[in-house]
């Protein structure tokens, strides 16, 4: 087992990440409007590599998790990738030349780090927290906390509601009907 510590490891793997995101936005290839379905492709290849969805759906259910059997916890990762997803896709495609500065990094454990940014706009900063794990030799991230909004603890919330007085069962249909709306 190699340690997965290094100065900077984290910041620099969402770092690469954002510039990925930025080479699409700004390639002279995908402008216009028939680019617009490869451009998403080539962004969604690039959310897949971020982002540890499983890890992002074990700790949205937390305590829930358990309630679920190993087919309703495939399909409700499958669902809530992409609704997480189409909602990452939404917010990049709004992109407008926002400079992105990260400052800080925190190794909250040995394989756990929380990368500190902001997006600079024209007419404010907002700043973005991103929270990694490492597996299989890759920072992922599984937790994003835009302007102290965590969305593992948005979504917790809300899934929390309907599992109080449902079953993983009605969840599932919830994220199935939001999926298909989209």
């Amino acid at each position: 087992f190699s340690a997965p510590v290094y100065a900077g490891a984290p910041t620099v793997a969402v770092e690469n990440t954002v510039n990925r995101v930025i080479d699409v936005l700004k390639d002279p290839k995908l402008k216009g409007p028939n680019a617009k379905e490869a451009k998403t492709e080539k962004l969604r290849v690039i959310y897949k590599d971020m982002f540890d969805e499983m890890e992002f759906s074990r700790r949205t259910l937390s305590r829930n998790w358990n309630k679920f059997t190993p087919a309703q916890r495939k399909e409700f990762v499958d669902l809530f990738e992409r609704i997480l997803e189409k909602a990452y896709l939404d917010k990049i495609l709004d992109y407008s030349n926002e400079k992105f500065v990260f400052y800080k990094e925190d190794m909250t454990r040995e394989n756990q780090a929380e990368v500190q940014s902001k997006v600079i706009t024209q007419s404010k900063e907002v700043p973005i927290f991103y929270r990694m794990i490492f597996k299989n030799g890759q920072w992922k991230v599984y937790d994003v906390v835009v302007e102290n909004v965590s969305l593992v603890q948005n979504y917790r919330t809300q899934f929390n509601e309907i599992l109080a007085g449902g079953t993983p069962e009605q969840l599932l249909e919830t994220l199935r009907k939001k999926v298909k709306a989209h």
